[in-house]
């Protein structure tokens, strides 16, 4: 395998915002993934990606990743009417129908079958409320897209994980009036910023697709929690990646993350018109034409990983 085969080519491209982003409809995704719908390091027979993860654990299907492919072929689509962008929409889709299996609480995820490395080893099979939010997403626009009523009624079969508590075999935990969806499920919930802002536009996107009323109870619940907790995010120079701070080590972002987190509240702004997510999202990025700033946050995230992995 060479470098451009590793799982890091499919996650690091650049954070972007739909510039035909809708804010009353369900449209082409909020963020351009047109770099990964070009991936094609490692595709399966049927056309599905892959990641190469190395080591003992290998090429593996990772539902996120196989969500973010479908999104970003959407875009494409929808702006070409490539035919062969539509394909590869609904080779991922079919693969994310296919693949939604119950877990131990007989709640319907999408199950990764690799440990993975994070605050604590994630044993596999283990589930993740992005791949829910990110994988209902891709379904509902292919549903839009070919008008097939199977990857609907998967989306709402996928929906089911995000009504449930995570003791209850779902992604959801409750912290007094704020509701997370828990990007890892871990002993110790860390409330990972990006993994909750994917997640929920999952759910604004059932909202506009069905109606459901639990969806729009839960994106209202969900824009509260972020408005009322996105100070505890801001370090004054850069911004955490999740609240699974040790004291004063504190799990600081990298810079692909920092940009990606400008982005998401760029799109938030868009989607909720408070002002509060645009003022952040100013001041974040503000933060990264400072050398200081740059340089502390590089130096923190290096102490970070050398104490804590």
């Amino acid at each position: 395998m060479t470098s451009s085969s590793s799982q890091l080519t499919f996650w690091h491209d650049a954070p972007t915002v739909e510039p035909s982003l809708k804010v009353d409809q369900l449209g082409p995704y909020y963020m351009r993934f047109v770099q990964k719908a070009n991936y094609d390091s490692l595709l399966d027979a049927n056309g599905v990606p892959m990641l190469d993860y190395r080591g003992i654990i290998g090429p593996q299907y990772n539902p996120i990743a196989i969500a973010q492919y479908a999104l970003g072929n959407h875009t494409l689509w929808l702006e070409t009417q490539d035919e062969s962008r539509l394909t590869k929409l609904k080779n991922a889709s079919d693969w994310l129908v296919e693949h939604l299996e119950p877990n131990t609480g007989d709640v319907p995820v999408w199950l990764h079958k690799f440990d993975f490395e994070y605050a604590e080893t994630l044993r596999a099979p283990w589930y993740s409320g992005l791949a829910q939010g990110q994988g209902i997403s891709a379904l509902l626009r292919c549903h839009t897209a070919t008008q097939d009523t199977k990857y609907l009624e998967a989306a709402k079969l996928a929906f089911e994980s995000l009504t449930k508590s995570v003791a209850d075999g779902g992604v959801l935990y409750s912290e007094g009036d704020d509701l997370w969806i828990e990007e890892y499920i871990v002993t110790k919930p860390t409330h990972i910023l990006n993994g909750y802002m994917w997640a929920m536009w999952g759910v604004r996107d059932l909202v506009f697709a069905t109606g459901d009323s639990a969806a729009s109870d839960l994106w209202d619940k969900c824009i509260s929690t972020l408005e009322r907790n996105l100070p505890h995010f801001d370090l004054g120079y850069w911004s955490l990646y999740d609240q699974s701070s040790n004291g004063i080590l504190k799990m600081i972002t990298s810079t692909f993350y920092h940009r990606l987190h400008i982005v998401q509240l760029q799109i938030m702004w868009q989607l909720t018109n408070i002002e509060s997510f645009r003022q952040t999202s100013q001041d974040w990025d503000a933060y990264t034409g400072s050398r200081i700033n740059r340089i502390r946050a590089k130096v923190g995230k290096a102490i970070f990983k050398l104490l804590r992995f």
